[in-house]
């Protein structure tokens, strides 16, 4: 192509993926005409910042709007064009039909080379009875946040419901509770966070619980009315909003009806550069399907960030710079009122799905040096392969930078790296910020120590079924924390009095050993195994993971608490 004769390139879609492919081939190609269609009113905004502007966190709808059409032209020279839908692709004759929305008007827009980035649609099953009444929402762009913010102020609600217990609904469900409504957060799964494990989304389902939130799991909605919802099991909520949060669908009307391929998983067909079937299409974003990094398996995933790396390849990929997408690992963050939760790689429920070995280190160290102001504990959970120890994934939560360490994870899963690698990596350490063995090093070294039959152990979550059992449950903590909570029957010896009372300790029956994170408890299970008791474990997690997971379990089941008070420091 020459100056006289500059490509055409066409962006169906703005926002993450659409606005980026275009500015990156703006970089490229200074003499492209490029032209972005959006069908909804808004070229560019931050989708992800959506629920903050319920709560009152973002206090002006206008800072969601990230770009508008005369800043595209000014920083870009991109035609970007709002309320313009594409409604089919003529592949043939290489042209898109549009329909300019305001002015009910149809062309045809010629392309050299077409970048699609529909994105996704929410869940609305014309199924639900009541789903298209007033008060019923979902949340996708500024202007259902806008509206939802309407309803609630003109309507004065003080009662709501969110459908799903995802990224959206626990975000949305959080930013109501601090506009100060009264919420019930539904999800037909048994857990929120479906991305974390079990074990791992109860410490997030405490937090819900405190803050006033009815959280009502393991029962799926079954119709709504004016005056609330009712579930499949009969219950009646009562709401005077519903939020739909049940996921999002990948647009591919547009793609399917044009002959493009599509996966198996439901998402546009692409290769490794963002190609769709036909070589002059690309696809990125929420509608394609892509390959998960460590199993090779097809998967969707609805995240702004690979999007933005899919869009840039995209780009890439037609001015001949060799560049590829290498595959998902799903590396995710969330914030739930006081606690951050972050995943990254596959979970426990996605490599017994695999048939993956694995195994676990989990540990609670605190995130930066204790007798700092504001340290908190951090539940980890380190998911590695048994035998050649390879990192699968790792999940946290907890009050501080949970993010940063998931983080590593992520880097190190890139690399297929190994629990002897995160071992030896080096961090930054200052007492503001971490300890001197920080949170994944910790978690390196005990994954080390399982591997190197230092220890046996057992996670938090058996202690109910070896309370249950009769079995000898050790708590090395002093008499003083014992007293402020313990696990029923259990026997305290702290470990500064341990070799005095080993007399006391059978070496016919298995001794499970914890302490308040497990780390005292470790050293205790090292001890005894030297001392001639040879079937020692230490309980992972111990007594404070072990309350905060059985709290929402006790509260919502009736059932009768294995501890005879809470401790959650």
């Amino acid at each position: 192509m020459t100056k006289q004769d500059p490509r055409k390139i066409l962006v169906i879609g703005g926002v993450a993926g659409g606005a980026s492919a275009a500015a990156r081939m703006r970089r490229l190609d200074e003499h492209a005409d490029i032209t972005m269609l959006e069908r909804g009113r808004d070229v560019s905004f931050s989708n992800c910042a959506l629920p903050y502007f319920l709560g009152g966190e973002i206090e002006d709808a206008d800072t969601l709007r990230l770009l508008d059409p005369q800043t595209f032209w000014d920083h870009y020279r991109i035609k970007a064009l709002p309320l313009h839908e594409a409604l089919s692709i003529n592949r043939q004759e290489k042209t898109v039909r549009v329909r300019d929305l305001q002015n009910n008007v149809e062309t045809d827009m010629p392309y050299d080379l077409l970048y699609l980035s529909p994105g996704a649609s929410p869940i609305m099953p014309k199924s639900i009875e009541g789903i298209d009444l007033v008060h019923v929402f979902s949340v996708r762009n500024v202007q259902d946040v806008e509206k939802i913010a309407e309803w609630l102020d003109t309507k004065q609600v003080k009662k709501a419901a969110v459908i799903g217990g995802g990224f959206i609904g626990v975000e949305v469900m959080e930013n109501l509770v601090e506009k100060g409504l009264q919420v019930s957060l539904i999800d037909m799964a048994p857990q929120v966070m479906m991305p974390f494990d079990h074990d791992m989304a109860q410490f997030l389902h405490k937090e819900i619980v405190d803050h006033g939130v009815e959280l009502i799991l393991g029962d799926g909605l079954h119709s709504i009315q004016e005056d609330g919802v009712t579930l499949q099991s009969g219950k009646k909520v009562a709401a005077e909003a519903v939020i739909m949060a049940i996921g999002v669908l990948p647009e591919v009307k547009l793609a399917k009806e044009a002959g493009l391929a599509i996966g198996e998983t439901g998402g546009i067909l692409v290769d490794r550069r963002m190609r769709t079937s036909d070589p002059s299409i690309y696809a990125v974003g929420d509608a394609v399907e892509l390959t998960h990094f460590q199993t090779g398996q097809k998967t969707k995933l609805a995240l702004a960030g690979p999007a933005l790396r899919q869009a840039r390849v995209a780009a890439n990929s037609e001015n001949d710079m060799a560049e590829m997408v290498p595959g998902v690992v799903g590396s995710s963050a969330l914030r739930v009122f006081s606690l951050n939760a972050a995943c990254t790689g596959l979970s426990e429920r996605a490599c017994r799905a695999e048939g993956i070995q694995y195994q676990v280190a989990f540990v609670v160290p605190m995130d930066k040096v204790g007798i700092m102001p504001g340290a908190s504990p951090v539940f980890f959970k380190l998911i590695y392969e048994l035998g050649s120890g390879r990192v699968l994934g790792a999940q946290a939560v907890g009050q501080g930078a949970v993010d940063k360490r998931i983080d590593v994870i992520a880097t190190l899963l890139r690399f297929k790296g190994t629990i002897l690698d995160l071992k030896n990596i080096e961090l930054c350490y200052s007492p503001v910020f971490s300890t001197a063995r920080d949170v994944v090093t910790m978690a390196a070294l005990t994954a080390c120590n399982i591997s190197d039959g230092l220890v046996k152990q057992v996670m938090f979550t058996q202690l109910r079924d070896l309370h249950e059992e009769g079995a000898l449950i050790i708590d090395v903590r002093e008499a003083d924390e014992y007293a402020l909570g313990h696990i029923k029957g259990a026997k305290n010896i702290p470990l500064s009095q341990l070799r005095e009372h080993l007399e006391e300790l059978p070496k016919d029956q298995p001794l499970y050993v914890h302490c308040r994170s497990g780390q005292r408890s470790y050293n205790a299970a090292r001890a005894l195994m030297q001392l001639g008791f040879e079937e020692v474990y230490n309980v992972a997690g111990s007594f404070v993971a072990l309350c905060w997971y059985e709290y929402y379990q006790d509260k919502t089941q009736g059932r009768d608490p294995i501890v005879t008070a809470y401790n959650f420091e």
